[in-house]
């Protein structure tokens, strides 16, 4: 009875009175009525308002009106609640979050908030609330009214961010003493993530202009693409990670921003010496012993019978909270926590001019920590900028492993500034680029050099993936938009070109006796005429694929191979598998790569069901694996035969910046996720042939092609 009675408190406290109730649906109809949303003929929202929470209403809006789903799921996760929905298999999850995102924390970072920004969060949970009361039909799993301070627990943007980059089978056996139950599909070759980013020179292209290609490598529909617009100077174009109020890469009138998975080390793990006093821990440092702080966490779930909870006692030094257990020591993690600065930083860049407040903005917050950025502007500026959350370190010590938490030699010093950090403005070269390799490739002979930065800086290496950028940018002086449309999704594959070569030399060092020479003769012909480019007409591309799953021993794609290479006979018998396994699934060996590798999207579900039996399309880029810099991560599920994307390319722009700005741009799918909708799939055909479709950037060429025009709650 006790519990029921603190439940409905709890309820009561959190449901208006009908009064304060009434007062705020009508402030939201008053304030909807002054913004505008137009959607164009791909269903793409261009919203403009008055101010930028006017701008932030309306795209918040329009954002959960093509798929509130992924926008709450966005935000349950992002506040450790994922178990309430999914249930007890999310505890550790949400616990794993719990121990750095904590409301109250959030909600005292909002007080303190700037003005402005504080009206941007004002608005963005205005946004959401008229739309679940304009819905009464939609649902929440978890939220039912959003607040202000949540759109702190999600302030950066990128897909997973610092937190879920920790441990989770850590977390699950130290609190839990739980294993993570493996999913199946971790057997199969991961796929690169990351994303490609290009920035051309005005010296470099035909028309004198700087050029950007956008192109996130994202597991598919993880943004959505719209324009955001106010008369307090804000004009911006991109993706949105669903359910944030800011452009994450994008445009505006002067500038873009391409955001790259960074390979810098931006976090560490300590080694703390901890003992037990009584009924409490101590800890080592500097020969003092600290007592180890201790917290209370509950992470409710759903259960068979209803709601339940379970509680942890979760630790803490000062470097933060233990995460796991290594060789009987605890483990204390330490990464960038600065949800503010960090949405501070993500919301006001949309808004910069040029290369210097573009700058400045990252010199002021580094809280960029995750990503490296790609960088042009009209006035012909092209930039690279390594991650924007460097710790300044002791470099006595080896920071890819944990270090002493016991000595104050090992906390860090503060943080590189950005020109302390690899940096690249306007390179000879005339190109920069970043496909989450290391930045000493960044523009060729113009990069910057490892040995002018401490080791820690990077923890990258080259992939098939940065060896391909650096061909397609090498000695080209004419880009234009096509041009740079041609180099995202140039058909060459750079893994094979090195990996095909050794194949051949092995099969033609076989015995002539040896029964796979003939098995696989007209096979080795084949891959001995292929120019080694992908379409969905190759055959070659197939064959080439299935090989280098069935050869992982040979590195699977991967640069450098196995630690223990396979031997001839294992690469020539690797072709017998695959050929086996094609002729077992397809018919015949000789498949078409496009009857393989397939887009497929039937539903709306976040974890996606695939069906042979379903309509598809074929898709001729591969994995990046496999150095294609178009990604379409893909591959056979419970059922299939043929392989599904899932991650990839899911959101590609090139952009051209001169007196005005002209984009191209494509989406996985479509912009919406209602089944019934025609814009749930009316951009897949152009997605899978690399088709780019015209931005509507400009207010005369949106209204040129409007499809529908309204004020949110209409």
């Amino acid at each position: 009875m006790k519990k029921l009675l603190v439940t409905a408190a709890i309820v009561a406290a959190l449901v208006p009175s009908p009064a304060s109730a009434q007062q705020e649906t009508a402030k939201w109809e008053t304030q909807a009525k002054g913004i505008t949303i137009v959607r164009d003929t791909w269903g793409i929202a261009h919203v403009y308002g008055k101010t930028d929470a006017d701008a932030v209403f309306g795209m918040i809006y329009a954002q959960a009106e093509d798929d509130f789903n992924r926008v709450e799921t966005n935000f349950i996760n992002s506040q450790g609640r994922l178990a309430e929905a999914e249930g007890e298999a999310q505890i550790y999850r949400d616990l794993r979050m719990k121990m750095f995102i904590d409301p109250d924390t959030m909600k005292a970072l909002y007080a303190k908030s700037p003005t402005w920004l504080k009206s941007l969060m004002n608005g963005w949970a205005d946004g959401l609330n008229f739309y679940l009361y304009k819905h009464p039909n939609v649902t929440p799993r978890v939220i039912k009214h959003f607040e202000p301070w949540m759109a702190l627990t999600f302030s950066e943007g990128s897909i997973g961010g610092d937190i879920e980059g920790i441990n989770l089978p850590g977390i699950a056996s130290f609190y839990g003493k739980t294993p993570v139950v493996p999913d199946p599909a971790d057997d199969y070759p991961k796929e690169p993530g990351g994303s490609n980013g290009m920035a051309i020179s005005p010296t470099n292209t035909v028309n004198h202009h700087a050029l950007l290609l956008i192109n996130p490598h994202t597991s598919f529909f993880f943004r959505s693409e719209l324009q955001m617009t106010s008369d307090e100077g804000l004009n911006a174009y991109g993706a949105a990670t669903w359910g944030q109020f800011f452009l994450y890469q994008g445009f505006n009138a002067n500038q873009g921003w391409m955001h790259t998975t960074s390979s810098v080390d931006d976090s560490d793990d300590y080694l703390e010496t901890v003992t037990k006093k009584g009924d409490h821990y101590v800890y080592l440092y500097d020969g003092n012993e600290r007592p180890v702080m201790e917290q209370k966490i509950a992470v409710p779930f759903k259960s068979a019978t209803g709601m339940d909870k379970k509680e942890f006692t979760v630790y803490r030094t000062h470097h933060g909270p233990i995460v796991r257990e290594l060789n009987g020591r605890w483990v204390a993690v330490k990464i960038m926590n600065t949800p503010m600065q960090a949405l501070i930083q993500s919301y006001s860049r949309t808004k910069t001019k040029n290369y210097a407040e573009f700058k400045k903005i990252m010199d002021d917050e580094h809280a960029n920590s995750s990503n490296n950025t790609i960088y042009a502007n009209k006035d012909g500026d092209i930039a690279y900028f390594h991650s924007n959350f460097i710790p300044r370190r002791d470099t006595s010590f080896n920071w890819r492993q944990p270090v002493d938490g016991s000595t104050s030699k090992t906390e860090w010093n503060g943080l590189l500034s950005v020109d302390e950090s690899p940096h690249l403005r306007n390179p000879a070269s005339g190109w920069l680029y970043n496909s989450n390799n290391s930045p000493w490739t960044a523009a060729g002979p113009s990069s910057p050099k490892i040995t002018d930065y401490p080791k820690y800086v990077d923890n990258g290496s080259e992939s098939f993936r940065s060896q391909h950028a650096v061909l397609v940018l090498s000695n080209k002086k004419d880009f234009t938009i096509p041009g740079l449309m041609g180099a995202a999704y140039d058909t060459y594959l750079t893994a094979f070109a090195e990996q095909i070569p050794p194949l051949l030399k092995a099969y033609d060092g076989l015995d002539a006796a040896d029964p796979l020479k003939a098995k696989v003769a007209d096979q080795i012909k084949m891959l001995r005429d292929w120019d080694y480019r992908w379409s969905v007409s190759s055959i070659p591309t197939s064959l080439a694929i299935y090989w280098s799953m069935s050869n992982r021993g040979g590195g699977g794609g991967r640069r450098g191979g196995a630690a223990t290479p396979p031997s001839a006979q294992q690469m020539v018998e690797a072709l017998s598998t695959a050929s086996d396994k094609l002729t077992t699934d397809f018919g015949t060996w000789k498949t078409p790569w496009g009857d393989i590798n397939r887009f497929q999207r039937l539903t709306d579900d976040i974890v996606h069901p695939f069906s042979d039996a379903g309509p598809s399309i074929p898709v001729g880029f591969p994995s990046a694996t496999y150095g294609s810099l178009a990604s379409f991560g893909a591959r056979t599920y419970p059922g299939t035969k043929k392989m599904y994307g899932t991650s990839g390319n899911s959101f590609v722009a090139v952009v051209e910046f001169g007196d005005s700005v002209h984009a191209k741009a494509v989406t996985a799918g479509g912009e919406s996720g209602d089944t019934k909708s025609v814009h749930f799939d009316d951009q897949a055909t152009r997605y899978a042939t690399g088709s780019l479709r015209d931005v509507y950037f400009y207010k005369g060429d949106v209204m040129a092609h409007k499809e529908r025009e309204y004020h949110p709650g209409q």
